[in-house]
């Protein structure tokens, strides 16, 4: 039996090829969800809007300070693995979720009754940002040196993975299952309403921002430069900035009493509506990791408003580029990709990651 252990949007999108692959080959599995994203808004709509199996267990977990969150989510993993036993349990990405996952499955002593651990398989291995200031960074190095199975989507993140002593044999370069979500989701989010038109942009006519690291949104200097630096940007060029605005996010816009200007703010979308407003993107400005990816396969350039990134791949085809936080930097590197030609080719793999993933942990 396979546990699938995931608990906010980008583990859910990414793990949804997982899913259906163990769906199609019939392989036994549960999915655990453990409530980090926690509103209808971040989660349980993309079960749905997906056609997933709502979730066998959901630990309802919610914001918490990182220790208290993390802990908590130990101890409920640690009791369902106990009574469930499985043999994998596979955890994605870099969010605490992950970081609990892998130390409550390598504690448990349940596989098969003997005095072996539950094997891990980390998909998404092997990226690294090389800041540790990042409580994500920190969560996947953990991950990566617990993992019986490292899924790293590209050579890069193997080569991470090898310089770090982690041995070759572990690893396994599949692909990165956004790709299998993005070819499998953007057909299907064409049926649905036109969330363009629907919020009356037109295609190329906007640019998407997306802001929710702590990093950013938590110091008010910081997110105050980065905002005041988008609105030039919008002055330049006269397009609207559309700002899927995530709680944290907003929580901290009111809090510092910060006016936005050029922006205009909608609630957090599906993930079916969100590629669609993705896709059609002139330009992406983000400090998300799953957005610099998605919007590298669909086309669309952008700039990422963080110091660093785990996606150099994007970098390396001229897909994106790496701002900074600096105001004056963000709108160089805005002008700079707007000037580039969208010729790069997708480094991600070709959409079958899910499949080679389980084939792997769960051969026939």
């Amino acid at each position: 039996m396979i546990a699938i252990i995931l608990g906010t949007r980008p583990e859910i999108i990414k793990m949804s090829p997982i899913i259906r692959s163990c769906q199609k080959k019939g392989v036994d599995f549960f999915v655990l969800h453990t409530g980090q994203h926690y509103s209808y808004e971040m989660d349980r709509v993309f079960f749905e809007e997906l056609s997933l199996p709502p979730p066998d267990f959901n630990l309802d977990v919610g914001s918490k300070s990182h220790a208290e969150q993390t802990g908590l989510i130990m101890t409920g993993i640690e009791k369902i693995l106990l009574k469930e036993k499985p043999e994998v349990v596979l955890v994605q990405g870099d969010t605490n979720t992950v970081l609990a996952g892998t130390l409550a499955a390598s504690k448990c002593y349940v596989r098969r009754g003997t005095s072996q651990p539950v094997d891990v398989g980390h998909i998404e291995a092997g990226l690294r940002s090389f800041d540790r200031s990042m409580p994500e960074e920190v969560n996947r190095i953990v991950a990566d040196h617990l993992s019986t199975y490292l899924f790293a989507p590209t050579e890069i993140a193997r080569e991470h993975l090898l310089k770090e002593g982690i041995p070759d044999r572990k690893i396994s370069v599949t692909g990165n299952t956004i790709v299998d979500a993005v070819f499998e989701n953007l057909s299907l989010s064409k049926k649905k309403s036109d969330t363009v038109e629907k919020l009356g942009l037109l295609p190329d006519g906007y640019f998407l921002v997306t802001l929710h690291r702590q990093e950013n949104v938590d110091a008010k200097k910081r997110l105050m430069g980065i905002l005041k630096s988008l609105t030039r940007i919008h002055e330049t060029y006269g397009m609207p900035l559309v700002f899927p605005v995530h709680p944290r996010t907003e929580k901290m816009i009111a809090s510092f009493g910060l006016k936005l200007k050029g922006f205009q703010l909608i609630k957090p979308l599906g993930f079916l509506e969100f590629l669609q407003l993705e896709s059609h993107a002139r330009l992406a400005l983000t400090d998300s990791g799953g957005v610099q990816e998605e919007a590298c396969i669909l086309k669309v350039p952008c700039v990422t408003i963080r110091d660093s990134t785990e996606r150099p791949e994007t970098v390396d085809v001229g897909a994106n580029m790496v701002a900074g936080v600096d105001p004056a930097s963000i709108i160089n590197t805005a002008d700079r990709m707007l000037a580039q030609p969208r010729s790069w080719k997708n480094p991600f793999g070709d959409g079958k990651a899910g499949d080679r993933i389980i084939e792997i942990v769960n051969p026939e």
